[in-house]
């Protein structure tokens, strides 16, 4: 593909270095084609990384927060002056449709314009001391280097949505970005390039030797935080790789959302939401419907209109007009999600619209209705991860609340509801990070996400994701009464 921002090798220390590792295609999965190929980088470059973060953090700490932030406000406008360009780079080597693509764009923007005006609101306190003689001063410091690793549904708002409060901070950068998708964290080192971020602030590695990669990420001792998106299984075992140096994490992992509808909601409404929260991205979100829960009264409704939704969605190639849904990642995406509703199917459950792959080619999986499913089934207990909506019936609050709780995962879940107190009661008792009332999409960079249980620590977004790149110094003033 032709673009002004196409980096074929890591970023690091403020130039393109050809990795000492193997080399691999990027390709484009609505086409199948390759797009380029990537220098991979290996354990030596990440090494390299670390070192280019170690050196560059005390300058990059000493600016003042002003000078931050002008420095990611730029930043910001590079990305926003490019917004076309880099949707067709995230179409291209992810399938989301151009229009999703670039409102992922200016969501991941919106982080890194969010956090450089935070980075000049890290306020500290003063404590009335033990004695007169003394006084007690909290001050907030950048935790000093920062590593992370991103997942490739989100290739550009997964990278931004860590760099921005960490850069904000006074804290410098090194993300290992997924291998499907590496173009896009590359065109945003370019940008930043652009905007003045200096010389090793900011460092993308991208590289197939991921288990080499990661452990530099999570156990070099100049390392202080380490940051994940992914499944709960890897973010296990890098926290417990993190472990051995007692670093700062942050963990946004698995999800298993319940979308809960009950008797009283508006269904249109409803069925609005449920298709944006499970259909988006082809279903390939973290915070995606995962299992829908309907109670009795409006079940045989809610399912009709939701079918009838799901029919008109258009699925191709994200890079045509009117797409709604593209092409899924890779084979073993449409493996494991095809194996979840055969598995269903063959446990009772009835496909009601779509059931397999279409006729467009091998990653293209039929948008997906199934009824009769019930909480034990394999589509109800595993996170999809795909374009399928497993439709189960409920008849009181309470078993809705119990089944939608009954799960290790606490990302995001979603209630449809026009009664206020059912909204408080049933808000309050899902163990849940993120609770969408009467709303589909819920994240945005003002509001705090993440996730309970095993579905991660830490927040992202808003004031509490800056909190997360800081450490509190207490200082103990003495000797003041003369």
């Amino acid at each position: 593909m032709n673009s002004n921002l196409l980096n074929t090798a890591s970023y690091i220390n403020g130039k393109w270095l050809n990795g000492q590792g193997p080399a691999f295609q990027v390709n484009n999965p609505a086409l199948g084609e390759e797009i380029c190929t990537i220098n991979g980088a290996n354990e030596n470059d990440t090494v390299s990384a670390v070192d280019a973060a170690t050196a560059a953090l005390p300058a990059w700490r000493a600016k003042t927060a002003k000078q931050r932030s002008a420095i990611l406000r730029r930043w910001y406008e590079l990305i926003m002056e490019n917004e076309d360009e880099l949707a067709r780079i995230i179409t291209a080597e992810q399938g989301k449709p151009l229009a999703e693509a670039k409102g992922e764009i200016a969501y991941g923007a919106n982080y890194i314009e969010w956090f450089a005006e935070e980075a000049k609101r890290i306020y500290g306190d003063t404590i009335p001391g033990a004695s007169s003689s003394s006084r007690i001063v909290v001050i907030k410091q950048g935790i000093g280097v920062v590593s992370a690793i991103t997942p490739w549904n989100f290739p550009n708002a997964m990278i931004t949505r860590k760099a921005a409060p960490a850069l904000a901070a006074g804290c410098t950068f090194i993300v290992k970005a997924a291998c499907e998708t590496p173009l896009s964290a590359l065109a945003l080192a370019e940008l930043g390039e652009r905007a003045g971020i200096p010389a090793g602030v900011f460092n993308v590695v991208v590289g197939q030797e991921a288990e080499k990669i990661g452990a530099v990420l999570t156990t070099d001792p100049r390392i202080a935080k380490f940051s994940f998106t992914g499944s709960t299984e890897v973010g296990k075992k890098l926290l417990a790789q993190c472990a051995t140096t007692v670093k700062k994490t942050s963990m946004e992992l698995g999800g298993n959302a319940p979308f809960i509808v009950f008797d009283d909601a508006n269904v249109d409404e409803a069925v609005k939401g449920a298709v944006i929260s499970k259909f988006r991205n082809a279903g390939q979100t973290c915070v995606c419907t995962n299992r829908i829960f309907v109670q009795q009264g409006i079940y045989n409704a809610f399912v009709e209109k939701l079918s009838n939704a799901v029919s008109q969605l258009k699925l191709g190639n994200g890079m045509d007009n009117g797409v709604d849904v593209g092409p899924m990642i890779n084979k073993d995406a449409i493996k494991s999600v095809q194996s979840l509703v055969d598995d269903a199917i063959s446990d009772g459950a009835q496909v009601n619209m779509g059931g397999g792959l279409s006729k467009l080619g091998e990653l293209y999986f039929e948008p997906t209705v199934l009824v009769n499913v019930t909480p034990s089934m394999n589509v109800a207990t595993e996170e999809i991860f795909g374009p399928v909506a497993p439709i189960i019936k409920f008849n009181t609050e309470e078993e809705a609340v119990a089944l939608a709780n009954n799960t290790d995962a606490g990302l995001a879940c979603y209630i449809y509801t026009r009664d206020i107190g059912r909204v408080w009661r049933v808000s309050e008792a899902l163990e849940y990070g993120m609770v969408g009332i009467n709303e589909g999409i819920i994240s945005n960079e003002m509001a705090p996400f993440g996730g309970v249980k095993q579905s991660g620590i830490g927040r992202e977004g808003s004031k509490y994701g800056l909190d997360d790149y800081l450490e509190i110094k207490y200082l103990c003033m003495g000797g003041l009464d003369g």
